[in-house]
């Protein structure tokens, strides 16, 4: 390759690609029936009543969990009452368990409904908390539209579930 073209280094992360070249969770099955239905313990961090709590697969920042309804729905407004109101106290819970395991900053939580509003998965809804530190945001996802992750996933588990169960 000829320097004076390209000088940038490269980062690779092949675990994305399936989610790349296949975006729409409607050719395999929704990601979030399939996780409840096959059980993934390695990243189910709670089932509830009406809803579980699951670490996300393409994290923002280690901890980044979404707070899911077992009701397939992009109605928000169609969620039981009872839904609602589990959704809100594992949001409660997954921040206390955050706080109590990582230490991060801040939080940002909420869904986003609908692919215009920026849904990855917009057919089943679901609400993010992301934790926040004063230091995690660099270059990478501006510039080079890559993540930088500090911790596995399975670190990520270990550190938070223990501080999930105990943040009831």
């Amino acid at each position: 390759m000829d320097p004076r073209i390209d000088r940038y280094d490269r980062l690779w992360t092949p675990w994305r690609l399936e989610y790349v070249t296949d975006p729409d969770s409607s050719s395999n099955g929704c990601p979030f029936c399939l996780a409840d239905e096959h059980g993934d313990d390695e990243r189910v961090i709670h089932r509830g009543e009406h809803a579980f709590v699951l670490l996300n697969a393409y994290p923002y920042n280690p901890g980044h969990a979404m707070v899911i309804p077992y009701t397939h729905t992009d109605d928000y407004a169609a969620l039981s009452h009872d839904e609602v109101t589990e959704i809100a106290a594992l949001t409660q819970r997954t921040i206390r368990a955050l706080k109590a395991a990582a230490g991060p900053h801040a939080f940002n939580v909420g869904m986003n409904l609908g692919t215009v509003a920026g849904a990855g998965i917009a057919d089943h809804l679901h609400q993010h908390v992301v934790p926040r530190w004063g230091g995690d945001t660099n270059f990478m996802p501006v510039i080079g539209q890559t993540r930088v992750l500090p911790q596995l996933m399975a670190d990520t588990y270990a550190m938070l579930k223990p501080a999930f169960d105990a943040a009831e």
